[in-house]
């Protein structure tokens, strides 16, 4: 296993480890919000028990009230006939029996007024209000709303019989309205963090309201929407107070059973944007060691080279003084000249290169009659230009030499030594096209991205950094790009080269 196939199984670790801890950070979050939610609900479903049980109270003391004003409206009534028959009563008994239920009346207000609606009697009512014709006419009228008025005929004069609630039972409704506005606003205080709306019978007009947006209650449009939400959650309460038209009380999660819903995935959400920060600052700063790493080794070598390199050209020419064979010297004198670029490249690099205009199909044709000799006899290379020959791009002949050479030899390992190596050159605007291409094996799909990975490589004894160093040469030092234009199984992969034209 090389050192790419580590790396990638190690990254899938990671990735497996990663994914197995936000999925249990993910329930875990998501237990907690259930067990708060079921703890809500419970809450809530107290909260709406309470709210009726106090309902079936406040409706009760309604329905009291209710008996006790059809009793008082019986004793009005027997009041009323009482007065009619005091004068025909001829019995002293039925008289002094008669008068005893007028006297009796010592709560509810009567006004006995002729056709004329001139006092004629009253009863429990502040001579304030019965002073002056308008006083009169007032009391009459708010009397008649609250019940019709009672008509007698006494001593052969028509007379009508006006009354009102008691003062013990005006008293008791305002009690009651108290009550029920305690009630009200008790029910949505008491909620809680719990969102509630307390509506009229027709669920558009807002009553009360907690922990709810004072804007959203203003629109009416936004109001049905939120009321539709609030409903689709839990059904409305409905409360009817007596026989009054039903209300109903809307009510939702809390706020913070909200936010805790999606909490997990803020907080996942701040913790991976930190994470990839960080990765990409150390990643920076890994690459810079790297770079650091890499330019020190290739100084280092191109200064170790640099040496043996001196002294075989004084060896090469005290051989060829010695009268040596010319073809032997020839060969010696090639690989010396090749020792000497090996050393320029090394030294190059970490150093910002000179760049100068180049014919690329002159260059490719160095490159290969430099390692026609090295390689397999079975392997042909061709080379072809688009209509207008002679593209030249702005290159460092040492260092894109170099590239060439890593193509044709990855080329050459990929058809096991056997097949034919194309290299076609067009000129594309600003820019000069270099297609490498070769009949071997190809690279999957999957794969071809990787091959410019440090540490990736198919071979049993590659290191994988051929390519990777065709890349940083074309890309960082030419301003370039470089990849796989395409590449199928069995039938050979195309490498593209893009560089500035000059």
């Amino acid at each position: 296993m090389n050192l790419y196939s580590r790396k990638q199984g190690l990254k899938i670790l990671l990735l497996f480890l990663a994914t197995l801890i936000v999925g249990a950070s993910l329930w875990y979050s998501s237990f907690i919000v259930n067990q708060i939610r079921e703890e809500e609900r419970q809450k809530v479903e107290l909260w709406s028990e309470a709210v009726k049980k106090r309902l079936v109270l406040i409706n009760y003391t309604e329905r009291l009230f209710e008996e006790m004003r059809q009793e008082e409206r019986q004793k009005i009534d027997l009041w009323a006939k009482a007065v009619a028959r005091v004068v025909a009563a001829e019995d002293s008994k039925d008289l002094l029996f008669l008068q005893e239920i007028i006297v009796n009346n010592t709560t509810i207000p009567v006004l006995i007024v002729d056709e004329n609606d001139e006092v004629l009697f009253d009863r429990n009512i502040d001579p304030e209000h019965i002073a002056g014709r308008s006083r009169v006419d007032s009391l009459m009228q708010a009397m008649s709303r609250e019940y019709r008025p009672i008509r007698i005929e006494f001593a052969g004069i028509r007379q009508r019989v006006f009354y009102k609630d008691s003062r013990l039972i005006t008293d008791l409704e305002h009690t009651l309205d108290d009550l029920i506005n305690s009630f009200i606003s008790e029910t949505v205080m008491n909620s809680g963090a719990v969102p509630v709306i307390f509506t009229d019978s027709t669920q558009s007009g807002v009553l009360l309201s907690a922990n709810v947006d004072t804007a959203l209650i203003a629109n009416p449009e936004k109001l049905q929407a939120k009321l539709q939400s609030m409903a689709s959650v839990n059904e409305p309460i409905e409360v009817r107070f007596g026989n009054h038209i039903s209300n109903y009380i809307f009510y939702s999660e809390s706020i913070i059973l909200t936010t805790l819903r999606f909490y997990p995935y803020v907080q996942l959400l701040i913790i991976g944007l930190f994470l990839f920060i960080s990765y990409l600052v150390f990643s920076t700063f890994r690459r810079a060691e790297q770079n650091q790493v890499w330019i020190g080794m290739a100084k280092e070598t191109a200064h170790q080279l640099g040496t043996p390199l001196s002294s075989l050209m004084a060896w090469v020419q005290l051989l060829e003084a010695s009268g040596t064979d010319k073809s032997t010297i020839a060969e010696l004198n090639k690989d010396v000249d090749r020792l000497e670029t090996i050393t320029k490249r090394f030294s190059k690099i970490g150093s910002k290169p000179d760049l100068r205009a180049v014919e690329v199909s002159g260059l490719m044709e160095g490159a290969i009659a430099y390692l026609r000799p090295r390689l397999s006899s079975r392997v042909e290379f061709s080379i072809h230009e688009d209509e207008k020959p002679g593209a030249q791009a702005m290159i460092n002949e040492a260092l894109f030499g170099w590239v060439v050479e890593n193509l044709f030899k990855n080329a050459v390992d990929a058809m096991e030594g056997v097949g034919s190596i194309d290299v076609h050159i067009e000129r594309s605007g600003d820019q000069v096209i270099i297609d490498v291409s070769d009949t071997g094996k190809g690279i999957p799909g999957n794969k071809q991205k990787a091959v410019f990975q440090p540490g990736f490589t198919t071979k049993k004894r590659g290191w994988g950094l051929g390519l990777s160093l065709a890349r940083r040469i074309i890309e960082n030092y030419h301003q370039g790009k470089i990849f796989v234009k395409r590449s199928e199984p069995d039938k050979g992969t195309t490498f593209r080269i893009q560089l500035k034209a000059a």
